[in-house]
């Protein structure tokens, strides 16, 4: 929707009687809302009772414009049909306390957690610090963030299964960053739940996970018409100079030209209104203050205390003021600060409570702070964090407070949370050196945010109170193994480069972290000069039994056809050194992958997992390498979701890089499944996300997937195209690891459209470079080439020797292809019967991991041999999308939709949803047929390798 197409809007009159924008239900009393006819017409559009989808809207607009009273009047008008309302407000307190606004959200329901999944159950209590006791607090594993993620989406699904159910989340950009993350992987993992989630957020702010691909619903300013009838319905209707001035400077600011008018009441109707050109919020707090200003000390004292406490707190501020009873708020709620209901005493609009609390001289707001910390020695995050704002001096007690609280928050897997109390507690720490450290222990965690500028400002801090060349270089490093994740590599690579030459220079053990994360920029961008400079600096680093696993990441992926190929067979011994150890399993799964090694590289990436996954948000070295392993052993399931999860993650926290990297990952799945638009789709969105000068490897990945996607649909002139882009015009490879692997694609492009000269030569070419290096599978696929370019009578002994021996059988879709090709050109020599097992294998093959188009084509060629393959139950599998297969797969293994939701990241509703539609296409009725019809399939096509 865009702005200008919407009726400009307006705000709440405490007069008058309520809007009427179209059918639905009448919503309980409330403010007036003026102005605002479009928008109140789409919010009732997103929670009409009978809704059976998900929808989430972002209702954004500068402060005063009206967003809370839209939100209000969503959960007045829901909860007038009795269905059920989540709802949290952030605020800027407690933006650093990991997952509070997720405590405020569920608070009502935490009776309903007992519901969920074990596993879930504890991470979500976990993350909220309900552990049973201190010491199972303390002693809890960081939980999932994905876990924590789904815990929601399941209890989500569960309170909506009765009726539907709508979240509204306020002040949004002020709700702390671990419960923003679970919000955003809510919002996309909800599709077919009658959930509705409301985010209302400021104009200017930042919301991760919300800024792209969500309808967003913009509160602009009135028009002149709506902010006149808004001054109209006022109690003292302004008049004359003074309304012209109102209208002027509120420029059409709800809040603005309520408060405005209330403030010129008692003046003179031609009087001169507020002075001073003041942009509007700062006016209004001054028009705050001023209220403030008139009211009893009684309820001045109470007023700042509820301003200094968060939400979670209020109680705290109640005990810590005996003296506040009802009729000491009566004088706020009369000037119209604060609101009084069931649920205890709130400020009416957050900008009232900032108004209060900077109005107040800084030692009033220390008190009041104090006065919390001692209300809340049962809740020593809250305590620490009160006692850091009335500081005024640095202090080591509080500083060793913060210090344990980040401990607590990174348990919880809250990383901005722990980053932002380790800030603070250098901030107060007495000692220059431990200030140095603490800012360095915060860069390392606020790596895990994603959050680049925060990180580069924690080493810019560093290197003011430090000349320690030890701590400069861990700042430097936590600032570039986070560029390694976006899409400058060309910076990144500088960085880490001045990084390793000072670490060489005073022999410190980070020059091979250094190296290492040097090593992963080199593979994104594929330079050559990168390589180089690795290798030199590689040389000073001495042999050692700790540094084993990491140097060997750094050669294998520096360089894998070169240096990292005589590591190969030191790879099992390397990874039975490392059990337990997860980076190190991680890297050395990524250096088995890059060295054709993918069973080994698959065993230890299953083996890393669950390790690897509770690194927290940044995946720990080439993620997506376990990925691309499952998808070259077979695991296409896997490799999705794989490459969901690692989306998920990068998508929140702005990782562009990691992100097309998933990106380009999934897209080649959906190509080799016959889903051509979805993989164009996927692929071109990764193009976007990164510079291909900058980022070769993504780059020819996306290639590889879009002439995938072409040879899916038979356009060969495409998909040569797209292979063709993985070489330069010369013939060279754009990347060292990458490219290769599209050289057969290319061959079988290129026949197909008459130009197998220039492919044959290229091919060479790119032969010759790989030299005696050449891992297996390249050799087979450089030979599957061959065999396809060749003249007819030199043919033969090439498919022959990319189909010899048995290793070929470790990546089973190439191994398809190129019986699928040898078969075609036995058929075309008039060699049917040799020609007819090499077809059927491949059909096999092809309907065991469902690529349709692939399995098209093999049953052309068999009914060109004189074979009718037989359609049985594996193609009605393999028409299921791959998100379906694996929930059939796991229902007939005996599990239940809460566990098949559990497993694939989805609700238990969506499973059951899934399996309904998928029954009548199988041709069964009941849950317990599955597992019969998976054992016929088996039968038909072959068992699994």
């Amino acid at each position: 929707m865009k702005n200008g197409e919407r009726a400009r809007a307006g705000h709440g009159s405490p007069a008058a009687p309520g809007p009427t924008a179209g059918p639905g239900p009448t919503p309980a009393p409330g403010p007036t809302v003026v102005g605002r006819e479009a928008e109140i017409a789409e919010i009732r559009s997103r929670i009409a009772a009978d809704r059976s989808h998900s929808s989430v809207l972002i209702v954004e607009g500068d402060p005063g414009a009206g967003k809370s009273v839209l939100l209000d009047l969503a959960v007045r008008l829901t909860r007038g049909t009795g269905q059920r309302v989540l709802r949290a407000v952030g605020s800027e307190s407690e933006a650093s306390l990991a997952f509070a606004g997720l405590h405020q959200m569920l608070r009502p329901v935490l009776d309903d957690l007992g519901g969920l999944p074990a596993r879930q159950r504890s991470a979500l209590r976990t993350a909220l610090g309900l552990a049973e006791d201190a010491e199972t607090a303390e002693t809890a594993d960081t939980p999932d963030a994905l876990l924590v993620g789904l815990a929601v989406l399941t209890l989500v699904s569960d309170l909506s299964e009765p009726a539907p159910l709508l979240v509204v989340v306020d002040d949004a950009q002020w709700i702390d960053r671990a419960s923003l993350d679970v919000l955003s992987f809510l919002a996309r993992r909800m599709a077919g739940e009658p959930v509705t989630l409301l985010m209302g957020v400021r104009a200017a702010a930042v919301l991760p996970g919300f800024d792209k691909g969500y309808e967003r619903l913009e509160i602009g300013p009135l028009s002149g018409d709506a902010a006149n009838r808004l001054l109209d319905e006022q109690p003292k209707r302004p008049t004359g100079r003074t309304r012209a001035r109102i209208l002027r400077e509120a420029a059409g600011n709800p809040l603005a030209l309520v408060e405005l008018a209330r403030a010129t009441a008692d003046r003179e109707p031609e009087g001169s209104g507020v002075e001073g050109p003041l942009p509007v919020t700062d006016r209004l707090e001054g028009i705050f203050a001023r209220h403030v200003r008139h009211l009893p000390e009684a309820t001045r004292r109470a007023l700042l205390l509820l301003a200094a406490a968060d939400a979670a707190d209020a109680p705290a501020a109640a005990r810590g003021l005996p003296e506040a009873a009802d009729t000491v708020w009566a004088p706020a709620e009369r000037a119209g600060l604060v609101r009084q209901d069931g649920t205890g005493v709130s400020f009416r609009h957050p900008l009232v409570r900032s108004a209060v609390y900077h109005a107040a001289p800084f030692e009033q707001r220390r008190r009041a702070h104090l006065a919390l910390a001692r209300q809340l020695g049962e809740e020593p995050d809250r305590r620490a964090w009160h006692l850091a704002a009335a500081a005024v001096r640095p202090d080591e007690q509080v500083s060793a407070a913060l210090r344990e609280t980040a401990g607590r928050a990174r348990r919880r897997g809250g990383h901005a949370a722990a980053a932002a109390a380790l800030e603070r507690a250098a901030e107060l720490s007495p000692h220059r050196a431990d200030q140095a450290r603490l800012l360095a222990d915060a860069a390392d965690t606020a790596v895990f945010t994603g959050q680049l500028g925060w990180v580069e400002h924690l080493a810019a801090g560093v290197r003011e109170r430090s000349d320690d060349p030890a701590l400069i270089g861990r700042a430097a490093l936590a600032t570039g193994r986070l560029l390694t994740m976006g899409p400058h590599h060309t910076a990144a690579f500088a960085l880490l480069s001045r990084v390793a030459d000072e670490a060489a220079a005073t022999r410190s053990p980070r020059l091979l972290d250094a190296l290492a994360a040097a090593a992963v920029v080199r593979y994104y961008s594929g330079e050559e000069s990168q390589r180089q400079r690795i290798e030199a600096l590689l040389a000073d680093v001495p042999d050692s039994a700790a540094g084993a696993a990491l140097r060997a990441w750094v050669l294998a992926v520096s360089d894998p056809s070169g240096a990292g190929a005589s590591l190969a067979p030191a790879l099992p011994r390397l990874i039975a050194a490392a059990k337990g150890e997860a980076g190190s399993l991680t890297a050395l799964a990524v250096v088995a992958w890059l060295l054709d090694r993918t069973p080994l590289a698959a065993r230890t990436f299953d083996e890393a997992f669950g390790r690897w996954q509770a690194h927290g948000p940044l995946p720990a070295g080439l993620a997506c390498a376990a990925g691309w392993a499952y998808l070259e052993q077979g695991r296409w399931a896997d490799a999705r979701s794989v490459a969901a999860e690692i989306a998920e993650v990068a998508s929140g926290a702005g990782l562009d890089h990691a992100e097309a990297c998933a990106r380009t990952l999934d897209a080649t799945v959906l190509a080799l499944l016959g889903e051509p638009a979805e993989a164009r789709g996927s692929a071109e969105r990764a193009l976007a996300l990164v510079d291909p000068l900058e980022s070769r490897s993504v780059a020819v990945l996306a290639r590889r997937a879009l002439g995938l996607a072409a040879v899916a649909e038979g356009d060969y002139d495409s998909a040569y195209a797209q292979f063709r882009a993985a070489f330069t015009e010369d013939g060279d490879l754009v990347h060292y690891h990458v490219s290769p692997t599209v050289l057969a694609e290319l061959a079988a492009a290129a026949v197909r459209r008459g130009h197998r000269e220039p492919a044959a030569r290229l091919l060479e070419r790119s032969a010759r470079h790989l030299g005696p290096g050449m891992s297996a599978r390249l050799f087979l696929l450089v030979e599957r080439g061959r065999a396809l370019l060749a003249e007819p009578e030199r043919a033969e002994r090439h498919f022959r020797a990319a189909l010899a021996g048995e290793a070929g059988e470790q990546w089973p879709f190439e191994r398809a292809q190129t019986r699928l090709d040898y078969g075609e050109w036995l058929r075309r020599q008039r060699r049917v019967a040799e020609a007819r097992p090499l077809l059927t294998g491949a059909l096999d093959t092809f309907r065991r991991l469902g690529a349709r188009p692939w399995i098209d084509r093999a049953k052309a060629e068999l009914r060109a041999a004189g074979i009718e393959a037989d359609a049985a139950a594996p193609g009605a599998l393999t028409e299921l999308s791959p998100q379906q297969q694996q929930i059939v797969r796991l229902a007939a293994h005996g599990l239940t939709n809460r566990e098949i939701g559990e497993k694939l990241f989805l609700s238990p509703r969506t499973v059951g949803s899934h399996l309904y539609r998928v029954f009548p296409k199988l041709g069964i009725t009941a849950r317990a047929q599955l597992r019969d019809l998976l054992d016929d399939a088996l039968q038909a096509t072959g068992s699994a390798q």
